[in-house]
């Protein structure tokens, strides 16, 4: 199918202090942001699209200088692609403390005149729905159509029907979960150690010093990838395959998933900021809306007036789908409108960035039920 083709980044500078959960402020802030599509005359149907840890507002197609960099979720987002920008008003934002535009560690603190570095406040799921909520007032968008966003974007999304219950007619939560497990927020800390303990992170001001703490942001980001893939599907993949054809007896790269897991760490160092890898770690450790509910997820989900779709993956052992289920029983019991998908496929966690056909039809079936409501809104 075809691509939505060149696009263009833009930006949108706030100068009105965002007031966040820790207590502190951000203020002179700027969100970088995409949209793909034709926003119709009575703005009804702009979908929003929430990011996961290391993607960005880059959904979907290309950049005319640099036409290799594809959107991350460029199979889901297009012309005739299940979220359909011949239909539907398509936004991407990046997320404050990110490294893809929007203000973040590496940026200047106007306060100070220097990199915000480690001073960049701790921000939450909360603080980015904020933030994307005056986005959207700046764009004059009063409700989405829908709110969409896998793992760490499908936090996002559940967080807009609790915080803008109005604001969104559908929430579209993919391979997410209500919170994390200990499990994760202790693959969490390891990957931030690897960091913090990295000489050349510098208490989170290696800017100063010319370098980057690239040997603490390798083996983040193959703790993180493990996580991210099935056994099934690194044993389809990589087996026990030796890259030479034999052992080396020795500490270097013997198996081919060792050669995979520091090719994806190189590469992740080169582009990645190991003070926003930090914030946006502990952003998911800390989600969980029923916490201020006594642990009740029913009654955190209680505001909600969104209808829902939640898809989760069988080995998805991330974010498995009991935690989908858990976020499904629970807007059940408040009686909301939910579909409810759990797919069969081999790829673990980021089975929801694949293009299986089920997958797929699943979202493809859901977003011609709310173009059909669009339909129907405006005969009326």
């Amino acid at each position: 199918m075809p691509s939505v083709g060149i696009v263009s980044p833009q930006s949108m500078h706030f100068a009105e202090p965002l007031p966040l959960r820790s207590g502190a402020a951000l203020s002179d802030y700027t969100l970088m942001y995409e949209t793909y599509g034709t926003l119709n005359a009575d703005r009804s149907n702009a979908v929003l699209i929430c990011h996961a840890l290391n993607a960005s507002h880059h959904v979907a197609g290309v950049y005319a200088d640099n036409p290799k960099n594809v959107g991350w979720w460029d199979n889901m987002v297009g012309p005739g692609k299940p979220v359909d920008t011949d239909r539907f008003f398509v936004i991407g934002i990046n997320n404050i403390g990110s490294c893809f535009g929007s203000t973040g560690p590496m940026h200047v603190n106007p306060a100070t005149g220097k990199p915000y570095g480690a001073g960049f406040p701790v921000v939450t799921v909360e603080d980015w729905v904020r933030a994307q909520a005056r986005l959207a007032d700046a764009l004059g968008i009063g409700q989405f159509a829908a709110v969409m966003g896998g793992s760490l974007g499908g936090m996002q999304a559940l967080a807009w029907s609790i915080l803008f219950p109005e604001r969104l007619r559908h929430s579209v939560v993919i391979a997410s979960t209500p919170k994390l497990s200990a499990q994760n927020i202790a693959f969490n800390d390891v990957a931030r150690q690897a960091i913090l303990s990295d000489p050349d992170f510098h208490g989170g001001d290696f800017y100063a010093h010319g370098v980057v703490p690239r040997n603490g942001l390798r083996v983040a980001r193959m703790v993180g990838h493990i996580t991210y893939l099935s056994d099934d599907s690194m044993a389809e993949k990589f087996g026990r395959g030796l890259r030479n054809g034999d052992l080396q007896f020795g500490f270097g790269v013997d198996f081919e998933i060792e050669s995979y897991l520091r090719y994806q760490g190189d590469k992740f160092a080169e582009y990645f900021d190991a003070n926003t890898y930090l914030l946006i770690t502990k952003a998911l450790d800390y989600f969980d809306p029923a916490r201020e509910h006594g642990d009740d997820l029913a009654k955190a989900l209680a505001v909600t007036r969104a209808k829902f779709l939640l898809v989760s993956f069988t080995t998805d052992w991330r974010f498995s789908p009991e935690r989908s289920r858990e976020i499904v029983q629970a807007l059940v019991s408040n009686r909301r409108e939910v579909s409810y998908a759990e797919i069969a496929a081999p790829h673990g966690h980021d089975a929801f960035l694949l293009e299986d056909p089920r997958y797929m039809n699943t979202v493809r079936a859901y977003y011609e039920r709310i173009w059909n409501e669009l339909d129907q809104r405006e005969a009326a």
